[in-house]
């Protein structure tokens, strides 16, 4: 029975002993700059006792290193329920924060640093990036407003050109036809033109045609006076 009970005993001591193992090869692998080989490391730990706070923010932290935010989020979030471990809580939502901050959520940021400061007020580097997210949160509402201001005066300048477009539409509408019927009137004036000179052209034609008709007329009229004359004469 007692030889039962120490082996018994030693399985927990064992899985300890390989967790510990684990978790200093993947902080060896993190102090290298090795996070991917770290995140192994910390999983590998995680298999042996998946409730270890030590290995859960360490792989948080190698994910965080490896820009995978929402996996890393989620290792910090099993932490922030243990409410026996307030510093581990701190910790845990000053991580939070830090993810939010690279995702430029600031008003994210600002609630996990006010939780972590709540948890732990002493911290002056939450307090800093608590003031550094309120500063930066600022800015980016002052540059959405601008820009928010900058699209409504190009709404309202797109809008005033449409208006005088349509404004301008009947008045270009209006001076076409009023150039088109000038242009109509200026054809029929220049067809009445043409028509008046070649009406006088064809009464030139006929006056000149009866003048010369006249005047040989007048040659056969002279030619048989003369004619009449000879004979009467003889």
């Amino acid at each position: 029975m007692i030889t039962c009970l120490c082996l018994l005993l030693s399985f927990p001591m064992m899985a300890q002993k390989a967790e510990r193992k684990q978790i200093r090869e993947g902080n060896k692998q993190y102090e290298e700059g090795k996070f991917t080989e770290a995140e192994i490391a910390y999983r590998k730990a995680l298999e042996v006792n998946e409730d270890s706070p030590q290995s859960t923010m360490n792989l948080g932290n190698a994910l965080y290193r490896q820009e995978k935010a929402a996996e890393a989020l989620e290792q910090y979030k099993r932490l922030i329920s243990d409410e026996d471990h307030p510093e581990r809580q701190a910790d845990a939502y000053h991580n939070i924060g830090n993810v939010m901050m690279q995702a430029q959520d600031y008003k994210a940021a600002i609630q996990a640093y006010q939780q972590s400061l709540i948890k732990r007020p002493s911290d002056n580097e939450t307090r800093y990036n608590l003031a550094l997210a309120q500063a930066l949160l600022k800015q980016q509402e002052q540059q959405q407003q601008n820009q928010d201001q900058q699209d409504e005066n190009q709404q309202q300048e797109q809008q005033e050109q449409e208006q005088q477009q349509q404004q301008e539409q009947p008045q270009e509408q209006e001076n076409k036809q009023q150039q088109e019927q000038q242009q109509e009137q200026e054809q029929q004036a220049s067809q009445e033109q043409i028509s008046k000179e070649q009406a006088q052209q064809l009464l030139d034609a006929l006056m000149q045609d009866e003048e010369e008709v006249q005047e040989k007329v007048k040659e056969l009229q002279m030619q048989q006076s003369q004619g009449r004359k000879t004979d009467k004469d003889w």
